[in-house]
């Protein structure tokens, strides 16, 4: 490992992502205060800083919002996932030409490896520069010694337009650093979250710089080691590695709300055939195969009035597998044990646990394994990454459409279809 002072990390952050993903492709609403709303167009997940400046928060449900965006004129958007995730992607093919190592956090973060660098500040504007000319997606670096500092750079930059949306906590001198951790409040810190800055506050740590200097000891017994790995990192001890390939899942969920209430069996059965088909296909893509399916069912828990009722059963599978003709068997199954036709659905979801490789199986001597199956989803696959999701799906899945999300303020697909194509 090289030593503390020659380590620089850099955090790559989209500014305001969904927002501006809207925004590349509409310059007309530039300064238009707008925010996009979750599945079902149900809570606000990204604001533009100027629906920030009008008081809406993140997470807030949007029929709380409207009285307000009707005073200001708040335009409201419904995610566009293939959009957004297209978009991301085209950004961190970006950014992984300044270095080979680069770790894909999450779809608006990238961590780059500057170790060694020359000019790293220069890098830095060359990156931001290159993502918003070649994409229009606006950026902000932040670089230091640890993941855990290069989050709280990357807030600096973000925050204080005097950086310029490059802030580099590896320039500062040692009384710098202690300044600016004095006045970050430790809800800022990477994985502090509310329930930690109360309990953390009982203990008088207040700001970033309070749990650096933090006993040691104590920070453990009571928070345990992940703390303390914070701790180290404010420190300036890497304690949290650069992830280059994403490790795989050990569990895989794919659940849904539903656009409108269920009461069918039918209907239930495609919208879950819907979710085994997702979940399949992502086991699949990291050569794996679960031993454990598990279904759930819900209502609606805000509709108070309504009788409630949230059943959840899992099965072991006969052996371990990733198809979905199988799997989507096993979740049927489960589905009309669980099912009563006195209520109304408006969620529904899958869960595949006990996974692991391919490569490691555990054979069944009263079960036979059929190898043409795997060649069946294999072509399965082929095809979906040919010719689009969902082009080749099981029987019993799009057969109805009233489960689907609602999507009533959705903007077109600009960059992955050809009917969507913005016009010059």
């Amino acid at each position: 490992m090289l030593p503390k002072s020659q380590q620089a990390l850099a955090l790559v952050h989209c500014n305001n992502f969904y927002v501006s993903c809207e925004r590349i492709f509409r310059p007309d609403l530039a300064r238009v205060p707008m925010v996009i709303l979750s599945n079902n167009d149900g809570c606000v997940v990204s604001r533009s800083n100027e629906a920030k400046a009008l008081g809406i928060k993140m997470g807030q449900p949007w029929f709380e919002c409207k009285e307000l965006a009707e005073e200001h004129g708040i335009l409201a958007m419904s995610s566009n996932y293939a959009l957004y995730a297209d978009m991301s992607n085209r950004v961190m093919t970006i950014l992984s030409d300044f270095s080979p190592q680069c770790e894909v956090y999450s779809i608006d973060e990238n961590f780059v490896d500057l170790t060694g660098m020359p000019k790293i500040r220069e890098v830095s504007y060359a990156m931001r520069e290159r993502v918003g000319m070649w994409t229009g997606m606006p950026v902000c670096v932040g670089i230091g010694p640890t993941k855990t500092l290069a989050k709280l750079a990357n807030h600096v930059a973000k925050k204080h337009p005097r950086s310029k949306g490059v802030f580099n906590y590896n320039a500062l001198t040692n009384v710098q650093k202690t300044n600016l951790l004095q006045h970050l409040p430790v809800e800022d810190v990477w994985g502090v979250g509310r329930k930690l800055t109360k309990r953390l506050a009982s203990f008088g740590v207040t700001n970033a710089l309070d749990l650096r200097e933090a006993h040691i000891p104590t920070l453990r017994a009571e928070f345990g080691v992940v703390m303390e790995k914070t701790q180290r990192e404010l420190q300036e001890t890497p304690c949290i590695k650069l992830e280059e390939v994403p490790a795989d899942k050990k569990q895989i969920v794919s659940s849904r709300s539903f656009g409108s209430m269920v009461t069918e069996l039918p209907v239930l059965k495609d919208a879950l055939s819907t979710f085994v088909a997702n979940a399949c296909a992502k086991l699949r893509a990291q050569k794996s195969h679960a031993s454990v399916i598990q279904v759930f069912l819900g209502t609606n828990r805000f509709r108070k009035e309504l009788p409630q009722y949230a059943p959840c059963l899992a099965v072991p599978l006969p052996y371990p597998t990733n198809d979905s003709l199988e799997v989507n068997r096993w979740a049927a199954f489960l589905c009309e044990r669980m099912f009563k036709p006195d209520y109304q659905y408006k969620r529904a979801g899958i869960m595949l646990s006990e996974i692991s490789p391919v490569t490691h199986s555990q054979g069944d001597l009263l079960e036979a394994v059929h190898a043409d199956k795997h060649k069946l989803m294999e072509a399965l696959d082929n095809l979906n990454a040919r010719y689009g999701r969902g082009a080749v799906k099981v029987s019993t899945q799009g057969a109805y459409s009233g489960w689907q999300m609602k999507q009533e303020r959705k903007s077109p697909n600009y960059t992955t279809s050809w009917d969507d194509v913005p016009l010059v």
